[in-house]
């Protein structure tokens, strides 16, 4: 389908009406916030750990290359300043509600399926010897030489949640979603072979997979972790990013389906009064028209008979005579 624009629909003019017709998902979505919020407030699932197992645990504790207040700016606040900058330059609502929603689901439902599974798994980081003994000594139980950690609890507990990588599946269900809508945008797939397009639509990506190298090179996490946080992230964008757009290599993979659909719409509205004038002018033509219909009074044609039919205008009969 061409570019076509009708007119200008902006949020001033039309936001409300879109976020209305999007309630539910709205509501969705801080339902989504509400269930993430309370996996973050229970205890994970504290996993067997023995002492010969502490070998590969005894990484050295380190601060965050990447703070946990970075995380939603990368993979929030950034995609949107680039919805904002399109929006701003074709004042189009449908495009940039429907990019704005898909963004947050994405992130929200990568974060409930992120700490589901960290609290369900409870792997505990490469460097939960020092989160379970600060003090460098280990205490072990004697008969099942599990650990009896002596730190903060509050440390300990984030020590049991190293799979899957929360900064990663949240980079890459943000970045890869921006990689998505980027690539609808400059039509990246449109078999010109602008090898800079592509090089711009993986900008996102290479942002998102240096966040992940952070968090093993900070010791944070291990290898499987920021692998299976990266596979959440992009999985989950993808699928949210073509719930309100085309394929980007679709000839219609600029827009949302929202905005097609509007098109359609706005096209009925407007047939159907030139089809009543059509069937108006139709029906006073049809009106026009009498039938001749011989008089049949014994033999004797003394007389014409015209009769206007009533499936054609209801009209009276009249009868003339000629002498």
């Amino acid at each position: 389908m061409p570019e076509i624009q009708l007119g200008v629909h902006t949020i001033r003019s039309h936001g409300a009406r879109v976020a209305r017709i999007h309630m539910h998902d709205w509501l969705i979505l801080l339902l989504l916030v509400v269930i993430d919020a309370v996996l973050n407030i229970i205890e994970p699932f504290h996993r067997f750990v023995g002492e010969d197992m502490m070998t590969d645990l005894r990484y050295p504790l380190k601060d965050n290359t990447i703070p946990f207040w970075a995380v939603p700016i990368i993979a929030i606040l950034l995609p949107l300043a680039v919805f904002l900058v399109y929006y701003f330059i074709r004042n189009d609502v449908y495009d940039f509600h429907h990019a704005l929603l898909g963004l947050l689901f994405s992130v929200l439902i990568t974060a409930v399926i992120t700490d589901a599974i960290k609290d369900g798994i409870g792997r505990p980081r490469p460097d939960f010897f020092w989160r379970c003994f600060p003090n460098g000594t280990g205490v072990f139980d004697k008969v099942t030489s599990d650990v009896l950690c002596t730190g903060d609890k509050s440390v300990i507990k984030e020590g049991h949640k190293s799979f899957p990588s929360g900064h990663t599946s949240w980079s890459f269900a943000g970045l890869v979603y921006l990689s998505w809508y980027l690539s609808g945008k400059v039509r990246v797939f449109d078999r010109r072979g602008h090898i800079a397009k592509l090089c711009l639509v993986l900008l996102p990506v290479l942002l998102a997979a240096l966040i992940a190298v952070s968090r093993v090179d900070d010791y944070w996490h291990h290898w499987q972790d920021v692998f299976a946080g990266g596979l959440i992230g992009t999985t989950v964008s993808s699928f949210c990013y073509l719930q309100f757009f085309p394929p980007p290599y679709d000839i219609d993979g600029w827009g949302p389906h929202a905005y097609f659909q509007m098109l359609a719409e706005s096209r009925n509205v407007a047939q159907p009064p030139a089809n009543n004038e059509i069937n108006l002018a139709q029906s006073a033509e049809l009106q026009t028209v009498s039938l001749y219909i011989p008089s049949q009074n014994d033999g004797d044609a003394r007389g014409n008979s015209w009769d206007s039919s009533p499936m054609l205008g209801g009209g009276l009969s009249q009868n003339a005579r000629m002498h």
